[in-house]
Order: C-alpha cells, then sequence, then structure tokens
C-alpha cells in the first residue's frame, strides 16, 4: 500500500521584489507553485498510489482569486477520476481563504474538521488516518491532546501543521514535541508547516515533506513530497518526490586564489557550469552569487557593483540563458588583512576608524540622516539607470533596509583605500 504525503502547496504564492529585476522570468516563477502540484498530481496517477495525505496550507492567504481554487479543484478531479481519495486539512494559511469557506470540494477529498480531532477510516486497507484542520490563522494551542487513540491493528496516520518544539525558524503554530507524537501511538506522523524535508525514521516515522516548489532565495535545492510504502501496518519506505520545476541555487564563490575582479568573475562561471552538470537538465536555475573570503580582489567588486552584476549575468548567458536567472549578486569578501601601516600609532587609528566604520550601522540619528542624504541623491537618478541596477533600485523603494548593509559593504573598501593611502605617505 502506497500514499504521497505533500504540505505547504502556497498555491499562486505572491511573489514579491521581482519588479526590481528587469530580467526576471516572472511568468515562469508566477506558474511555478501550479506546475509542481500538477506535477505531484501525475505522479500519484502513474504510481498509482491508494490515497494522498495533504497537511495544511493548500492556499497562501485570503484573496479574492478564485481562479486558485478552481485551479486546485479541477488536479482533485484528475485525482478523483483515478479513483484516488485525498485527505486534506487546513493550516494558518488557508484557514480563513474565501477558497476555504466557500468553495465545494469534489467527493473523493476528506477534509478534517476544525472544531474537533476527526477519524477517517480506509476499510480495505486498514488505515486511519487522524487530524484537525485550524479554525483560525493563529492557532498557537497544542492540538495533540484531542486527537483520538489509534485504531488497534490498523496503520495510524496522524495529520497535523505544527511547528515542532525547537523549530525557531517558524512561526510557533499548534507547538507539539516529538516525544508527545511518539506517545501517541500512531505509525506514521503527517506534518505540514515547516517548509524543510525532514524524516526521522523508528517505530514511530515523523515527517515533513518540505513544500513543493521552492519561492524564493530562502527554500533552496531539491522540493517536492514524500511517496510512503506501508504492509501489515508498520512504513516501510519513506522515498522522496522532486516536483519542483524551478530550484533556487545559493551559489558561494571564495575569492580568496584569485587577486583581481575579471579572475572573480571567470570563478562564477566555472560554478555556474558544474551546477548546471548537477542539476537535471528540464530544471532552470534561479541563482543567487555571493562572493566571500579575503583577497585583492574585493577592491574590485565593490567598486561598481552594479557592472559586476552584469559581468556575471554574461557568464551565466554564455552558458545557458535559457535555464540561469542571476537573481541578486553579493559582495561578502572582505580586502586582504592590512599590514602595512606605518607604526603602531597608525595601526591603531585605523582600527579605531574601521570600528567607527561598522558601529556607524548601529547608530539610527547616523543612519536616519545618511538615508535622506542617499533618497534625494536616488530621487535625482534616470529612471533607465535604477532598471539597470536592482541594488540602487531596492536602496530607493526600502532605504532603511538596505542603509545598514550598504555600510557594512562600504566599510573594507574604505579601510582598504585608507591603508593604500597611509603606505603612499610613508614612502
Amino acid at each position: 500500500m502506497k500514499f504521497i504525503h505533500a504540505a505547504d502547496l502556497h498555491l499562486d504564492s505572491p511573489l514579491r521584489g521581482l519588479s526590481a529585476y528587469p530580467d526576471a522570468p516572472a511568468e515562469r516563477l508566477r506558474t511555478a507553485t501550479r506546475d509542481a502540484f500538477q506535477n505531484l498530481v501525475t505522479c500519484a496517477m502513474d504510481e498509482p498510489v491508494d490515497f494522498m495525505v495533504i497537511a495544511g496550507d493548500v492556499y497562501d492567504g485570503d484573496w479574492k482569486d478564485f481562479n486558485t481554487g478552481l485551479f486546485f479543484i479541477k488536479q482533485m478531479g484528475r485525482l478523483r477520476a483515478a479513483g484516488i481519495p485525498v485527505f486534506l486539512l487546513y493550516g494558518n494559511h488557508d484557514a480563513e481563504s474565501d477558497m476555504t469557506r466557500s468553495l465545494d470540494l469534489p467527493d473523493n477529498v476528506h477534509v478534517f474538521s476544525s472544531r474537533k480531532a476527526e477519524t477517517f477510516r480506509l476499510e480495505q486497507h486498514k488505515v486511519a488516518l487522524h487530524g484537525r484542520s485550524f479554525k483560525v490563522a493563529a492557532t498557537t494551542e497544542n492540538l495533540l491532546p484531542g486527537y483520538p487513540a489509534p485504531v488497534p491493528g490498523w496503520l495510524n496516520i496522524g495529520v497535523l501543521h505544527t511547528a515542532l518544539e525547537g523549530n525557531t525558524e517558524h512561526a510557533q503554530y499548534a507547538p507539539c514535541s516529538v516525544a508527545e507524537l511518539q506517545a501517541k501511538g500512531y505509525q506514521y506522523w503527517a506534518l505540514g508547516h515547516v517548509h524543510e524535508h525532514w524524516v526521522q525514521r523508528g517505530d514511530v516515522t515523523i515527517a515533513y515533506p518540505g513544500n513543493l516548489q521552492g519561492r524564493h532565495i530562502r527554500e533552496l535545492g531539491e522540493r517536492g513530497a514524500l511517496l510512503v510504502t506501508a504492509q501489515d501496518g508498520d512504513i516501510t519506505a519513506v522515498e522522496r518526490l522532486a516536483v519542483d520545476v524551478l530550484r533556487w541555487h545559493l551559489l558561494d564563490i571564495d575569492i580568496a586564489p584569485v587577486a583581481d575582479g575579471r579572475s572573480a568573475v571567470r570563478l562564477v562561471g566555472q560554478a555556474l557550469e558544474r551546477l548546471l552538470i548537477d542539476t537535471p537538465a528540464h530544471l532552470p536555475l534561479a541563482v543567487r552569487v555571493v562572493f566571500k573570503g579575503r583577497s585583492a580582489a574585493h577592491a574590485d567588486l565593490v567598486a561598481d557593483e552594479g557592472q559586476l552584476r552584469h559581468e556575471v549575468i554574461a557568464q551565466a548567458v554564455a552558458l545557458d540563458a535559457e535555464r540561469i536567472w542571476i537573481e541578486k549578486v553579493r559582495v561578502a569578501s572582505e580586502p586582504l588583512a592590512i599590514a602595512h601601516a606605518a607604526d603602531d600609532e597608525a595601526q591603531g587609528a585605523l582600527a579605531e576608524l574601521e570600528s567607527l566604520a561598522l558601529s556607524a550601522q548601529d547608530d539610527p540619528d547616523f543612519v536616519r540622516a545618511l538615508q535622506a542624504d542617499w533618497q534625494a541623491l536616488l530621487e535625482k537618478l534616470p529612471h533607465e539607470v535604477l532598471q539597470a541596477t536592482p541594488e540602487l533600485s531596492l536602496l530607493r523603494q526600502d532605504p532603511a533596509a538596505q542603509v545598514p548593509e550598504r555600510i557594512r559593504q562600504a566599510t573594507p573598501m574604505l579601510m582598504a583605500r585608507v591603508s593604500q593611502d597611509a603606505r603612499t605617505v610613508s614612502n
């Protein structure tokens, strides 16, 4: 007996920040969550599986486009035609959605009540599924005590949208502990809410499939669902199903081995080529390039970040313009250590200057003053300049968030220049 465990579909999740990138594959990104879910339904039919579990967050919020709901119903209809039932609960994102309240789902879809935990039984397979939907988004109490006792002699599957205790990266909705899940007596826990793939095997299998499709740079790598196999009431295998249609990557480039910006950019090309080889050929890539390490090349990289972005994009276009989109280029490298100050006094002065520059980003008055100066300059820039330089466009849209980071990036360049001037004077 096989079933699919999926969660966090976030169909038609709004894409924020793409307007700052005129070269972004916006249409491909906009339909990615739908395409991934359609892939999952096709996998379920091809296998074929005996049923599907969706552990919350089908939708992404309370907006009015019912085409999203109609798309979901259409996919449920495909499963209905294939004789595949679906067991669904609502999580924090779709608990208050108009689509959750208003759209009637096909009769193969069984939705767990939000009033109390309930059990659905599959007599043919001796499977009992226990779950409870969120009634409101901000469900912060532990729902686990209300789940029913396991059905003796059957495969018991608990379905729960939860942030397990200790997971600080996600909001603490319906919190509970691994020990509590294990003590309940179910053989499998189908969890949702945490977007990263995580499986703990044992007498009790506890699993997060992760979301179906990465939507931004914080959701990296392969994404999909879980194909679970059971026999005689025991879980015998848990396999990952990759259904994503676009993959996000963070590409760290260590510039320590090179001495100039041109060589650093060539390192990007080599890394992108390896990434293409390691990724299935049908998948496009959204890549953030981050330069790291200490190198004499640092000054070249920070001198003109707009030009640097164009040079990195050129590397991507030369390799495969259809498969690679450079989401952002970030310089997090540092100059070579200052080792040529004239004497201890000069060295101390440079260290104090660096400390002042770095602490400036934490001074609200200084940041506000600098923000006002930058905003005045940015307002005077031609529109085409802002379009060609996404970093400047972001700084104009949200200066409060961008100014401290720009200070941090500028400090190493400032120190390198001061050190160079000090050496010139001493010589």
